[in-house]
């Protein structure tokens, strides 16, 4: 069984930066690929980034790409989002969701997550 706890959520202003870290508790965890996803008020969730399980391969959605950057740190169980130059319209709540084991790639798909976080949220201001 994996846990996810998502941290570093909360209100900034246009053009401001926050970052977002997931905790992941399991021994499994670093054979896992990783995502963020994303879901505002009335719209359903949309993929924002994903990390495979070495950390070496990445792939950020294009409404975030070039302002957005996803990390993780194997040895602290952890992989973070890294959100800079943000827009109101970056104005969701955030999860974090890790893969089941097999999974050697990079994925943006949502059913190929198996463990989602309880979602932190961002709220951007104009």
């Amino acid at each position: 069984q994996v846990q996810l706890v998502e941290s570093g959520g909360g209100l900034v202003q246009a053009g401001g930066s926050l970052r977002l870290s997931c905790a992941a508790s399991g021994r499994t965890f670093s054979t896992y690929a990783m995502g963020w996803f994303r879901q505002a008020p009335g719209k359903e969730r949309e993929f924002v980034a994903t990390i495979s399980w070495s950390g070496g391969s990445t792939y950020h959605a294009d409404p975030v790409k070039g302002r957005f950057t996803i990390s993780r740190d194997i040895a602290k169980n952890t992989v973070s989002l890294q959100m800079n130059s943000l827009k109101p319209e970056d104005t969701a709540v955030y999860y974090c969701a890790a893969t089941g084991t097999g999974y050697s790639g990079i994925y943006y798909s949502i059913s190929a997550y198996r463990y989602w976080g309880q979602g932190t949220q961002v709220t951007v201001s104009s």
